[in-house]
């Protein structure tokens, strides 16, 4: 007679080697949002408006945490000191010249439109792959209003954290909030973050709102 089916399960339980380390946003705001900031080693999508703030968040982040190394890829407005001039660029040659920590490139948007939608996914698995074995962290920018609803899509989806940033007229006021979309294998928070623009940027409140 043929010996009984082990019917127990076979799924091993997986060591719990602690919490991922998390890099600094420079929004004090988002950081407690995020509780403690990004996962290091991912990518970073934020979107909205050319006036949503965009810039200013990617600006926070690259000189966030002084002393840290970190690169700015500028495509399609003003480079400032630091930069790099990136207009002319094809997007493979972006991934040599990525040194630190913390990498900006502003704007996808502008690859995209320079060089297709398949081009610019390419360059994010390539990125995607470097950011992990360096436990550095890549943001780009993307502007709402000029992409298919597709390419939005598979923006996000190549994306391990998606934050997009709104603007809205309540009572003759501008207000401003940022929801965090995608959190990869992690839950996203159910808050919206208020922020106001000031002349030092972005300034984010330590309270949020349910959405």
């Amino acid at each position: 007679m043929a010996a009984p089916t082990d019917t127990r399960s076979r799924i091993q339980d997986i060591a719990i080697t602690g919490r991922s380390k998390k890099r600094t946003t420079g929004i004090v705001g988002l950081n407690l949002l995020l509780d403690g900031g990004f996962p290091e080693g991912t990518l970073v999508m934020i979107y909205g408006t050319p006036v949503a703030g965009l810039d200013l968040a990617a600006l926070q982040f690259w000189k966030a945490e002084g002393g840290e190394e970190g690169t700015y890829f500028m495509n399609d407005g003003d480079v400032d000191i630091d930069m790099i001039d990136a207009a002319d660029l094809h997007p493979e040659m972006y991934l040599p010249q990525m040194a630190g920590g913390r990498i900006v490139v502003d704007s996808l948007s502008a690859i995209i439109l320079k060089y297709g939608i398949d081009v610019a996914l390419k360059f994010l698995r390539l990125a995607r792959e470097d950011m992990k074995k360096r436990g550095a962290n890549l943001m780009f920018i993307v502007f709402t209003g000029i992409h298919s609803p597709m390419e939005m899509t598979r923006l996000m989806r190549a994306a391990d954290v998606v934050i997009e940033f709104r603007n809205s007229v309540q009572q003759a006021e501008i207000e401003r909030t940022l929801a965090v979309q995608k959190i990869r294998d992690a839950a996203a928070p159910q808050r919206l973050l208020p922020f106001i623009i000031t002349d030092k940027g972005i300034e984010a409140s330590t309270t949020s709102r349910v959405v």
